[in-house]
C-alpha cells in the first residue's frame, strides 16, 4: 500500500440509484422521500472515515445529453424516466454533501464516469493512488496499478487481480468486453446471443476486440454468425462503453480538499429531514462532518504501534494500590463509565485512571449483567477517592470532564482541580479541524483508531448499556479495555495537545481564561435546571392542534380539495397547476418549489395560511409537545446540555431541550418562554446585551462615524439612516430606519446587494445604492471589510478580539461560491465570535460574583447574548446592578457596552 493517502473518488449517481432500490423507503412526516439521501450519506459516513483522505470528490451525473446521446440518439433510451420519489432526493442530497464540506462535481454533456476518468488519470500520472467508490461494472476499465475500486455495498476491493476473478478478463480488456456483452439498461447494443461467459472466453483466446475480429471467420456456429453480422455495431458499442479520460474540469487538485462543515446548514438540513441520531450527534458536538483535514491544514501523523499496561482492579489490594498512585500524584487522567448519557440519571459502572502513556487502570462497580465477576463495592470505592478527586492540589485531566462533574456530583463528589480537557484544546486549537470527541481526535493528533463503544455495545435498540457489558480482560475490546484505552487515549492526547497549545499564547489563553473555567459554571446551570410549568405547555399544545385543524380546514376550501399540505409535490400541483399561480422557482431537477422563501413571494391567501401551518406545526412538534417530555419528573424543571465545542465562531449551543431557537417575534413563540418560570418568592432576571455586534463592529472598524452614534447613545438604525439618506436624525421615517437596520446587520452577515433586495423587496439597483451611500458614510467599515478578507486570504483564518482563531479554509477556492461564502464568513466571525467571548467572561465573572449566593441568585441560562438568571425577590435590585457591573466589565471596547435587565415571573415577561 502507498503511504500516500488515496484520491477518493465516488460514483455519486451510483450510490444513488442503489441506495434508492436497496434500502426501504423512508419519508418525513410532511412526505419528503429521504431513503436514498440518508442511504448515500451513509455509504458516504462509512468510506471516508475508513480512508480519511485529504483529496476526495464526490461525482454526479448532470441533467441533460451527453456527447454520447449526440452518437447514439437511442443511448439510454430504454430506461425508464427516473421516479419522482428519487427526483425529489437528489436537491437535498447534494446540499447536505455541500454542507459536509465534501466537494461535488457535475460536469455537463459528460457522464459522472468520465468525471471520474479524467481525475483518476490525471491522479495517476502524478504518482497518487486512487480509490473510486462505485458499483458500476463499466468503471472497471479504470483499475491499473494506481486505481483500484471499491464497493461499499458488499464490502469488496478490486484491484487488477480482483477484476480478472470477476470478470473473466482485465482491465485493458473491459472496454472490448462491454462491447461484446452489450448493456440492455443503457441501450448499448452488443453482439446479440453473446454473454459474459463467450466474450471472457474470446478475449482470453484472442487477447483484444481487434485480434478477435481479424479472426471473425474462424468463430464457429450461431456466435461466429451474429459476431460478423455486428462488425459496424461494435465499433458504436465499444466507443460508448469507453469512459472518457480528458474532460476539461476547472479545477485542480488543491479544489479536492475536504472543507469545513457548514454545521448549521447541517443543523437545518438534518432536522428538516428528520435524520434524528445525526442530527443529536450535530447538537451534541458529533459528527458535523465526515470530511478529513486537509493536507495543507495538519500534518499526517505516522501510526506507531501504541505501548498498552491495562489493569482491571477487583481486589483490595490492587485498589490501595491505585490510591496511593492517584494520592501522589501532580495530575492524572480520569473517566467514568455510566449507565446514561442523561447526566441527571447516570449511575457510575466503572472508573478508569492514567497517570502516563501507556498505563491505565479500571475499577468496575457496577456490572451486573448475568455471570459478572465480583467487584468492589460501589460506594467504598467513590468514599475512597472522594478525598483525591476533590484535592484542588492534584490536577484533573478529562475528556468533555463537564459530564464526568455531573455523574460524580450525583454520587455527592464535588471534582475539583479541573486542569485539563482535551475536547475543549482541541476545539480551541481549530474548531473545524475534526470532531472533538476521543475517537477523532485520537485519529487525528495520535494515527490511532480506537475501540468505538458500538463495537463493545452493538447498535440501535439491542444496544447495551455499559453495566450490561462484560468485563473482559485489560487485552480485548470488552468493556475493561474499552475504559482503561479511554483513560490513557485522553492523556496520550493532553500530552499532543499542551504542547501545540503552548506554541500559540493567544489559543492558550482563550483556553485557559474562558473555556476551561466555563465548563464547570456550565454544568451548575445544567444542573440546577429551569422550572417550567408543564400543565401551561400541555394547554398550547392542544390550542395549537385546534389552530392547526382549522387552518388545513381553510387550505382546503381554498384549494376546492383536500391535500397532504406537507407534501412538495401535491403542494405544487395545486398552487400552480390547480390555482395558476406563476411559478417564481422551481428545483434543480425541475420541480415546482414550495420552499418558504418561495411562498413568502406568491400574492395568494393559500401559501400565507401554508406558512402559518408550517410556523404553527414546528412549534407543537417540537417545543409544546417535546419540551414536557423533557422535564425531570424529580426537580420538575428541564436540564438542557450546553456544548462548548460545536460551533465555529465559539458560541454556546444546547440540546434538551435546546434553548436557543424558542421563537421570540410571534405571540405564540412568547408563550412557549411564558412556560419556563420562577418559583414562588423567585423572580426571573434576563440581562441582555444591547445591540453588541455592531457595538463589536464599531470597534474593530474604528469607524468615527458609528463610534459616535455608540458614544452619545443614538439609536444607531436611526442615525445610520440618517447618514444614509441624508436627512436631520429627527425626519428619519420608520421605513427609513427599517431599511438601515437591515443594512447595518446584513453588512455584519457580508451580506450583497443581491441579498439586501431580496430583504427589503427592492431592486439591486436601489440595494446598491444604499450599500454605495453606507460604504461613503462609514469607509472605516468598509476598510475593515476589504482588510479583513485580504487578511483571512493570507493566512486561512481571522481572530477574535481575544484571540480565538475562526478558520476559513476555503478563502481562496477557485470555486466562486465557496470562496464568497468563505469571504462572508470572514467578515462576520470576529464579531460574531467576539460576542461569544464576551458572554463568556461575562458568564465566569458573574459566577465569580455569585459565589457564596447561591440562596439568593443563581444562573439558569445562556441564550447568545443573554444571561437568565433565578433571583429571590428581596435580592433582586442587588443583582441587577451586579448583572449591569459584570457583564459591562466583560470587554473593553471603544464604545460603551449596554446591558439591559427585565424582571419578571416567567421568561418572556423578564425579556
Amino acid at each position: 500500500m502507498s503511504a500516500t493517502p488515496p484520491l477518493i473518488l465516488v460514483d455519486g449517481s451510483s450510490y444513488l440509484y442503489r441506495a434508492f432500490h436497496a434500502l426501504p423507503p423512508l419519508t418525513t412526516r410532511s412526505g419528503q422521500p429521504t431513503g436514498a439521501v440518508k442511504g448515500v450519506v451513509n455509504m458516504l459516513q462509512k468510506l471516508v472515515k475508513t480512508y480519511s483522505p485529504t483529496h476526495v470528490a464526490v461525482v454526479f451525473d448532470a441533467s441533460g445529453p451527453t456527447f454520447r446521446d449526440e452518437i447514439f440518439p437511442e443511448y439510454k433510451a430504454n430506461r425508464p424516466p427516473m421516479p419522482d420519489d428519487l427526483r425529489s432526493q437528489i436537491e437535498p442530497l447534494h446540499a447536505l454533501i455541500r454542507a459536509m464540506g465534501l466537494p461535488l462535481l457535475c460536469e455537463k454533456g459528460v457522464e459522472a464516469d468520465d468525471v471520474i476518468g479524467t481525475l483518476a488519470k490525471r491522479a495517476a500520472a502524478q504518482g497518487m493512488p486512487v480509490l473510486i467508490s462505485t458499483g458500476d461494472k463499466d468503471i472497471a476499465q479504470l483499475v491499473d496499478g494506481h486505481v483500484t475500486l471499491i464497493n461499499t455495498m458488499t464490502d469488496t476491493i478490486l484491484d487488477r487481480e480482483g477484476v480478472i476473478a470477476k470478470f473473466g478478463v482485465p482491465p485493458e480488456c473491459i472496454i472490448d468486453y462491454l462491447a461484446l456483452v452489450g448493456d440492455s439498461v443503457d441501450n448499448i447494443p452488443g453482439v446479440p446471443g453473446v454473454g459474459p461467459k463467450t466474450a471472457a472466453k474470446w478475449l482470453q483466446e484472442f487477447g483484444s476486440l481487434d485480434a478477435l475480429l481479424e479472426k471473425a471467420d474462424s468463430i464457429k456456429g450461431k456466435a461466429g454468425e451474429s459476431l460478423r453480422a455486428s462488425l459496424d455495431v461494435l465499433k458504436l458499442a465499444r466507443e460508448l462503453a469507453t469512459i472518457k479520460c480528458d474532460v476539461e474540469l476547472p479545477l485542480t487538485f488543491d479544489d479536492l480538499h475536504p472543507a469545513a462543515p457548514d454545521t448549521d446548514t447541517l443543523l437545518r438540513m438534518t432536522q428538516e429531514l428528520e435524520f434524528k441520531t445525526w442530527h443529536a450527534e450535530l447538537e451534541k458536538g458529533g459528527i458535523a462532518s465526515i470530511a478529513a483535514p486537509t493536507a495543507a491544514a495538519l500534518p499526517a501523523v505516522e501510526k506507531p504501534e501504541l505501548e498498552r499496561r491495562y489493569h482491571t482492579v477487583f481486589t483490595q489490594e490492587d485498589f490501595d494500590a491505585l490510591l496511593q498512585k492517584l494520592s501522589s500524584a501532580k495530575a492524572f487522567c480520569v473517566d467514568t463509565e455510566t449507565t446514561s448519557l442523561d447526566y441527571m440519571r447516570a449511575d457510575i459502572v466503572g472508573l478508569s485512571f492514567s497517570l502516563q502513556a501507556g498505563e491505565a487502570w479500571y475499577v468496575p462497580v457496577g456490572h451486573d449483567y448475568m455471570g459478572a465477576p465480583d467487584q468492589l463495592p460501589r460506594d467504598k470505592v467513590l468514599a475512597a477517592l472522594k478525598p483525591i478527586l476533590e484535592n484542588p492540589a492534584i490536577g484533573k485531566i478529562g475528556q468533555h470532564l463537564k459530564y464526568d462533574i455531573h455523574v460524580l456530583a450525583n454520587h455527592g463528589i464535588a471534582l475539583q482541580g479541573f486542569v485539563f480537557d482535551t475536547m475543549l484544546a482541541s476545539y480551541v486549537l481549530d474548531a473545524t479541524a475534526t470532531r472533538h470527541n476521543m475517537d477523532a481526535m485520537a485519529a487525528l493528533y495520535l494515527g490511532v483508531e480506537t475501540t468505538t463503544f458500538e463495537q463493545i455495545a452493538g447498535k440501535g435498540v439491542k444496544q447495551l448499556t455499559f453495566n450490561q457489558i462484560p468485563i473482559g480482560d485489560d487485552s480485548e475490546p470488552a468493556a475493561a479495555h474499552y475504559a482503561a484505552e479511554d483513560a490513557d487515549i485522553t492523556l496520550r492526547l493532553h500530552d499532543v495537545l499542551a504542547e501545540k497549545l503552548e506554541q500559540e499564547p493567544a489559543l492558550l489563553k482563550v483556553f485557559r481564561d474562558i473555556e476551561m473555567p466555563l465548563a464547570p459554571i456550565l454544568e451548575k446551570m445544567e444542573h440546577t435546571g429551569v422550572l417550567v410549568d408543564a400543565a401551561m405547555l400541555a394547554q398550547q399544545s392542544r390550542e395549537l392542534g385546534e389552530r392547526i385543524l382549522a387552518l388545513e380546514k381553510e387550505a382546503y376550501e381554498i384549494a376546492g380539495q383536500e391535500f397532504n399540505l406537507g407534501s412538495p409535490k401535491q403542494l405544487g400541483h395545486i398552487l400552480y397547476e390547480k390555482l395558476g399561480i406563476p411559478a417564481p422557482k422551481k428545483t434543480a431537477t425541475g420541480q415546482y418549489s414550495t420552499a418558504e422563501d418561495v411562498l413568502e413571494q406568491l400574492d395568494h391567501p393559500l401559501p400565507r395560511l401554508l406558512l402559518q401551518h408550517r410556523s404553527l406545526a414546528k412549534l407543537k412538534s417540537t417545543y409544546t409537545e417535546k419540551l414536557p417530555e423533557l422535564v425531570n419528573p424529580k426537580t420538575r424543571r428541564a436540564h438542557t446540555s450546553y456544548h462548548q465545542a460545536v460551533a465555529a465562531t465559539g458560541r454556546l449551543s444546547s440540546t434538551d431541550p435546546n434553548l436557543q431557537n424558542i421563537p421570540i417575534r410571534t405571540e405564540e413563540g412568547r408563550r412557549i418562554r411564558q412556560a419556563f418560570v420562577a418559583p414562588a418568592g423567585w423572580k426571573l432576571v434576563a440581562a441582555d446585551y444591547s445591540q453588541i455586534e455592531l457595538r463589536i463592529m464599531a470597534h474593530l472598524s474604528e469607524d468615527e462615524g458609528l463610534l459616535n452614534a455608540f458614544r452619545h447613545g443614538e439609536d444607531v438604525h436611526r442615525a445610520t439612516a440618517a447618514e444614509v439618506f441624508g436627512v436631520p436624525i429627527a425626519e428619519v421615517t420608520s421605513d427609513q430606519r427599517r431599511n438601515a437596520k437591515a443594512i447595518n446587520f446584513g453588512l455584519i452577515y457580508g451580506m450583497s446587494a443581491f441579498g439586501l433586495a431580496k430583504q427589503l423587496g427592492i431592486g439591486r439597483g436601489e440595494a446598491q445604492s444604499y450599500v454605495d451611500m453606507y460604504f461613503a458614510r462609514y469607509p472605516g467599515v468598509k476598510h475593515y471589510m476589504e482588510s479583513t478578507r485580504a487578511l483571512a486570504a493570507e493566512r486561512g483564518y481571522v481572530e477574535t478580539l481575544f484571540g480565538r482563531r475562526l478558520m476559513v479554509r476555503e478563502i481562496n477556492s477557485k470555486n466562486q461560491a465557496q470562496r464568497q461564502g468563505a469571504e462572508r464568513a470572514a467578515i462576520n466571525a470576529p464579531m460574531q465570535g467576539t460576542a461569544a467571548d464576551i458572554i463568556k467572561r461575562a458568564m465566569i465573572a458573574v459566577d465569580a460574583a455569585l459565589t457564596g449566593q447561591e440562596s439568593r441568585a443563581r444562573l439558569l441560562m445562556q441564550v447568545h447574548d443573554e444571561l437568565v438568571l433565578e433571583v429571590r425577590e428581596d435580592a433582586i435590585a442587588d443583582i441587577t446592578a451586579l448583572l449591569k457591573d459584570k457583564m459591562g466589565a466583560a470587554a473593553e471596547l471603544a464604545v460603551p457596552l449596554i446591558v439591559d435587565v427585565g424582571v419578571g415571573m416567567n421568561w418572556d415577561e423578564a425579556h
